[in-house]
């Protein structure tokens, strides 16, 4: 296992950087005939885990390449992904406070491996998916039904960050494959509209309700619980006949009074990694079934044992890792677009925001010092086609420049589709996402200056046979690896938010200016505070 001081070394350190920003001075030119052609676009290919990666439209050649697998080999970065599943402690920063834990999302997917890497964790992700099989059986079979005894027919997700972007994400995505009758809405946002409005939409008499807070004692969470509990009540309905929890043990929240079934996350899992939890497994399962869970499971399985690949060509985490490393820290962007070709991804680039910018949004290193390097971009998208007019007329031809990953798959979901003007609506969705591709490769040049198109604005391409549990359990891994491997190579801590924590602070500074105006009781002396309440209007 790798431990001590190599998995502190410093991104500058590593001698490949010296090659790399040599490469970087004079960047390979896309746009003249005879660099993107047939034979690159075969050549500059990564497989594994059921996807392809394309990315012919890197600004790289063989001589970037051979020294990014050199900075890949000298970081220690896939070792490093081994020793986190092997349990090492890595959510750490060395000689200050942390939350000095293991990194264990891995080990909800490792009930497929015949050794697990970490035996106890292991062994905690087998006791609660058997939960998970029994509540599900039990729904199924008609054995947990509602005091009315009808089915439960809906269910109502309650959650904030991690707790819903992820699962949200996956279950857009695979609503294809929702089993007849069962639908899932989600709360998080503790703007009350947002609670009003799932709940004036629903049969609640049927509806089940699975509140979602590691902790127990989430702000938003709890305000939002207390909505829906309110809800329940004025319909004549008990809650707890309804409401199900996903909590650490011992939390608040395990008390079997208040729910019918309690399932338990874990400190070694961050609520970004863990949509492949009971976080996101329980709301999926309802959804779809236990076999659909257990296939998103073996996707991100599959997924994680080619992360563990040294061969940037067979491995695509790594590969992506390092073209957004070259991206960044040499070629100098600041952003990067998550494009996927598929609206069934509507909210992936959303769940892909919170994973890489509040993994790698991180400013000093595992040693506590202040980064001398950048780290994580800004990341954004939207789907195509609809992205195609609303921003990239900004990415052909705008000042700014914005590396881009497209996402798509050869196949259709539903597979429900009709040939208009000899070609099928997959077959123009794939046609478009190839072109723009190759489009912000090659640009265009023309005597209009208005009509010109620069070029050399750099993109890959991920795509996969069709969007299912399986495949949307590997694209989820891959970007999980990708963003940790990047964090590894930076020497950055992927795994804490202590970003999330001051605003937080500051906002129960101003809540306590509320509570004490509607006790009657002198305000707080917070000076600064009731300023900011008054020049809002809202004392």
């Amino acid at each position: 296992m790798v431990k001590g001081d190599e998995l502190f070394a410093d991104f500058s350190s590593f001698p490949a950087q010296a090659k790399l920003r040599e490469q970087a001075a004079s960047p390979l030119d896309l746009r003249p005939a005879g660099v993107v052609t047939p034979e690159r676009i075969g050549a500059y290919r990564a497989r594994g885990g059921g996807f392809d990666l394309l990315f012919f439209g890197q600004r790289l050649d063989e001589e970037v390449l051979n020294a990014l697998q050199e900075l890949a080999d000298q970081s220690r970065a896939v070792a490093q992904f081994t020793a986190m599943r092997q349990g090492a402690v890595l959510n750490r920063i060395e000689g200050f406070a942390s939350e000095n834990r293991q990194v264990l999302h891995c080990s909800c997917r490792d009930v497929f491996s015949s050794r697990p890497r970490e035996p106890q964790s292991a062994g905690q992700v087998r006791a609660e998916l058997e939960k998970l099989r029994l509540f599900l059986t039990d729904l199924e079979q008609g054995r947990l039904i509602t005091p009315q005894g009808e089915p439960y027919t809906g269910m109502i997700q309650v959650g904030i960050g991690g707790s819903d972007l992820g699962p949200r994400a996956l279950y857009l995505a695979l609503k294809a494959y929702a089993r007849p009758g069962r639908r899932v809405d989600f709360i998080s946002n503790v703007d009350p509209d947002d609670a009003a409005a799932v709940l004036g939409r629903l049969d609640l008499s049927r509806t089940l309700v699975n509140v979602v807070s590691k902790s127990g004692t989430t702000l938003e969470t709890l305000a939002n619980e207390e909505l829906v509990r309110q809800a329940y009540r004025r319909a004549g309905l008990r809650p707890e006949d309804y409401f199900v929890a996903v909590t650490g043990q011992g939390s608040p929240m395990d008390n079997p009074r208040n729910y019918l079934r309690s399932f338990y996350m874990f400190d070694y899992i961050g609520g970004r990694y863990s949509a492949t939890s009971m976080v996101g497994l329980v709301m999926l399962g309802f959804a779809l079934g236990y076999d659909g869970v257990m296939a998103i499971l073996r996707g991100a399985h599959g997924m994680d044992e080619v992360a563990q690949e040294g061969d940037l060509r067979r491995n695509p985490a790594l590969l992506l890792a390092l073209l957004g490393i070259w991206n960044r820290n040499f070629l100098g962007y600041e952003s990067l677009a998550v494009l996927p070709y598929s609206q069934a991804l509507v909210r992936f680039a959303a769940h892909l925001q919170q994973l890489d910018m509040e993994s790698n949004g991180k400013s000093v290193s595992r040693r506590g010092r202040e980064l001398a390097w950048q780290s994580g971009p800004i990341v954004w998208g939207e789907p195509g086609t609809n992205g195609q007019h609303a921003f990239y007329q900004l990415l052909h031809q705008g000042t700014g420049l914005a590396p881009a990953e497209f996402i798509g798959f050869r196949q259709s979901q539903y597979q429900q589709d009709l040939v208009i003007q000899d070609t099928s609506a997959q077959e123009k969705l794939l046609a478009n996402l190839l072109a723009q591709s190759l489009a912000l490769a090659v640009g265009q040049a023309d005597d209009n200056p208005n009509r010109r198109f620069p070029g050399n604005r750099p993109s890959s391409i991920l795509l996969a046979d069709r969007l299912t549990p399986e495949s949307m359990g590997a694209l989820l891994a891959l970007y999980e690896a990708k963003v940790v491997l990047q964090g590894f190579i930076w020497n950055i801590n992927s795994f804490d938010q202590e970003g999330v924590q001051l605003g937080k602070r500051l906002a129960n500074r101003l809540l306590a200016h509320y509570a004490a105006g509607r006790r009657g009781q002198p305000p707080p002396a917070d000076p600064l505070g009731r300023a900011l309440l008054e020049a809002a209007a809202v004392l």
